[in-house]
């Protein structure tokens, strides 16, 4: 597993994916405002996988919106790929940035090969034989066959659901993804299969991956780094081990229960500390 720090000054900035520096998000009237974020610092280097875990109501979905250029930040800023965040849109912000939603959201009337080419389709300038074979290409490297392309999003199965999400994620191959509790609502075999499929694409792809999600198994098994949201800033970040060892009462719950124990045995020994913020 890789060691990169968030807050190190040695990378230079063509390295950085996501740059988040001193970010406020607040929704509300501007006189009692509900403050989800403040002066929160997060950057996330080429080929990571980093993984944003925390208590409910700190904002870890919030943040992958603002990333989306979905929220404007009330102050501070968000760029992807050195531009700001908010100024994305459309096929520009799809060919930028891929998102795995929680539930897949795919769109229910639409074939699994629609859904697919959906964003390409909306670009208006490729045939529709290049984009049929363009979706194709998606579903066969997350595993799923041209016989699948023709079903129904009521006709496929949990894991199904994550995979055909995953591959309308990538069909611009963005150089970013981002996602949702990409295990939630599988059954261990299918989560550990998606993971498995998530390191591959990571990997054949090159990837930058920013993860929320509450499963200690997907945390342990994919992340290069984890970023504990808590207090409305990032507290700490770092290698799996050193977050886990540090002296924080979200991290005690979160951590260091029966299941987080397990998966910290099969962690490879010497891996570095994590670093406070």
């Amino acid at each position: 597993m890789s060691t990169p720090d968030a807050n190190a000054n040695v990378t230079s900035d063509d390295d950085v994916i996501v740059r988040i520096d001193q970010l406020w998000t607040q929704f509300g009237p501007p006189e009692h405002p509900v403050v989800i974020h403040q002066d929160l610092d997060l950057s996330v280097r080429r080929g990571e996988i980093v993984s944003l875990v925390g208590g409910s109501g700190s904002g870890k979905t919030t943040l992958l919106r603002q990333i989306l250029g979905l929220e404007t930040p009330a102050r501070g800023t968000v760029s992807v790929l050195g531009e700001p965040a908010s100024q994305m849109g459309g096929s520009d912000a799809s060919s930028r940035v891929g998102m795995l939603f929680q539930k897949g959201a795919l769109f229910s009337a639409f074939s699994v090969l629609d859904n697919v080419a959906f964003a390409l389709r909306e670009l208006g300038t490729l045939p529709d034989a290049l984009i049929r074979d363009c979706a194709l290409v998606k579903l066969q490297m997350v595993g799923l066959s041209a016989q699948d392309a023709t079903k129904m999003p009521s006709d496929l199965s949990g894991g199904m659901i994550k995979r055909v999400a995953l591959a309308r994620a990538l069909i611009m191959d963005p150089p970013l993804l981002l996602l949702d509790e990409p295990t939630a609502g599988l059954d261990p075999a299918s989560a550990d299969s998606f993971c498995t499929l998530l390191a591959l694409m990571h990997r054949e792809m090159g990837l930058t991956v920013v993860m929320v999600t509450h499963d200690l198994d997907t945390v342990f098994e994919l992340s290069t780094r984890v970023a504990v949201l808590a207090e409305k800033r990032v507290v700490v970040n770092g290698p799996v081990s050193g977050v886990v060892a540090f002296d924080h009462p979200f991290i005690r719950e979160f951590f260091q229960g029966q299941r987080g124990r397990r998966a910290m045995a099969l962690l490879p020994a010497g891996e570095p500390v994590a670093t406070p913020v």
